[in-house]
């Protein structure tokens, strides 16, 4: 990571953000990384968002105005983003896997869609990768925590993450096999 003095906010967020997709080898559409910018950038100084129920936040979301619902609905999806991609291990702490805040941002996001190709529309298809992006930062610190073995495979298994893969990987030196855990 090079140093930036002097920098903005933003600036500081796109070259953390251009250096975590080096990281993932993955090169986002020129939208979606501003999105996820902009994003990190909204939600630096915000703490208590760790404590929102996401479910509820997103039926109660669902039931508000065509114009509150948008707000809320992004609210959701990008709350989901940031568990799933910066704290995943809270999902363990909340009985889930880290496949219920995928599962619930990209419904977030979807329900917001209004094209095909809009900007909610390739954050919910977009959404696994811009995780690993995400979770990928943490190793810029020194005091990261990775996803565990059982995390890391239960992640792969379930989006399909190159990430989690990529981890699974690393403490195993082998390739995993897929079990398709949902339809038996």
């Amino acid at each position: 990571m090079h140093l930036l003095l002097n920098a903005t906010p933003i600036a500081l967020w796109h070259q953390i953000i251009h250096e975590a997709q080096a990281m993932c080898d993955v090169t986002l559409k020129e939208e979606l990384e501003s999105y996820l910018v902009f994003l990190m950038v909204r939600y630096t100084n915000k703490p208590e968002v760790v404590k929102n129920i996401i479910a509820y936040e997103f039926l109660r979301g669902i039931k508000l105005s065509l114009a509150k619902r948008q707000k809320a609905l992004q609210e959701v999806g990008d709350q989901c983003l940031i568990f799933a991609g910066l704290f995943p291990h809270i999902a363990d702490k909340r009985l889930v896997r880290i496949s219920y805040f995928i599962d619930m941002g990209q419904s977030a996001y979807a329900t917001l869609s209004t094209a095909q190709n809009d900007i909610y529309a390739l954050l919910a298809k977009q959404f696994v990768g811009l995780m690993d992006i995400l979770q990928s930062i943490k190793q810029f610190s020194k005091d990261h925590i990775d996803l565990s073995p059982l995390e890391a495979y239960e992640l792969w298994n379930d989006t399909g993450s190159k990430r989690a893969l990529s981890v699974l990987k690393q403490y195993t030196q082998s390739t995993p096999i897929f079990i398709d855990i949902k339809n038996k």
